[in-house]
């Protein structure tokens, strides 16, 4: 014969609110650091124009390993650089009752980000000095793995525990332990509106002219905020409110 297993106790119900027996206390941490920028992306837009499709492509292309191999020379300064859109697309205009092709345009998108700021001057500069290309930037920021991301959140829940410490001395009582620790948004910003620099223009595309180093421009960075906010809730030991 086989005896039935007598039941263990319940377990006690869950309160998410707190009970008389134990309070909880919810409070909200907040932080609000500045930092000096550690990158600036910049985007350049190089374009082509002509009224042979594969000129132009050949153009954009020729345009293309020139702004790269000016940027590679940077070597380490150039933490990243990619390649966007790339487009070809014809200029249609009206001819009697049908329609032909005036002209094709090319562009290409590039993106570079950079570490060095005093070279960051110089390399907008000689970029915006080619032939139809266009600079826009700099977006200064923090890298995603910056230290000051952390200093913030730590920062958040100190000033958390500090709340929560406080609530429980005014009621002469103390905190227990900790039931719910939510991170609700970290926040970095202002970037820099970006300005942006515009190369000569012309009609169709063609050899580069030689031209002497453009100025380094002066860039100054823009200082980074860093804002973090934690909700904690602990659970109090009750208080004596008589």
């Amino acid at each position: 014969m086989t005896e039935t297993p007598t039941p263990g106790p319940a377990p006690a119900p869950h309160h998410p609110y707190g009970t008389p027996t134990t309070p909880h206390v919810t409070v909200r941490g907040e932080a609000h650091l500045e930092a000096d920028p550690e990158i600036a992306h910049i985007t350049i837009t190089l374009t082509a124009r002509g009224t042979d499709r594969r000129t132009t492509l050949d153009d954009l292309t020729h345009r293309n390993t020139t702004t790269l191999n000016l940027i590679k020379t940077y070597g380490d300064t150039i933490e990243k650089l990619e390649t966007g859109t790339l487009a070809i697309r014809p200029e249609l205009t009206r001819h009697g009752r049908a329609e032909r092709i005036r002209a094709y345009h090319g562009s290409i998108q590039l993106t570079a980000t950079i570490s060095d700021f005093t070279a960051l001057g110089e390399i907008v500069a000689r970029l915006a000095d080619q032939d139809l290309t266009r600079i826009d930037g700099p977006w200064w920021a923090l890298r995603p793995t910056s230290p000051h991301h952390a200093a913030a959140r730590r920062q958040a829940v100190q000033e958390a525990l500090q709340r929560a410490r406080e609530y429980a001395e005014a009621l002469n009582t103390r905190l227990g332990a900790l039931l719910e620790l939510s991170d609700t948004g970290t926040h970095v910003g202002p970037h820099m509106t970006p300005a942006a620099f515009s190369a000569r223009t012309r009609s169709f595309g063609g050899a580069t002219e030689a031209a002497p180093d453009a100025t380094p421009l002066d860039l100054e960075p823009v200082r980074q905020s860093v804002d973090a906010q934690v909700e904690a809730s602990f659970t109090l030991v009750p208080p004596n409110l008589g």
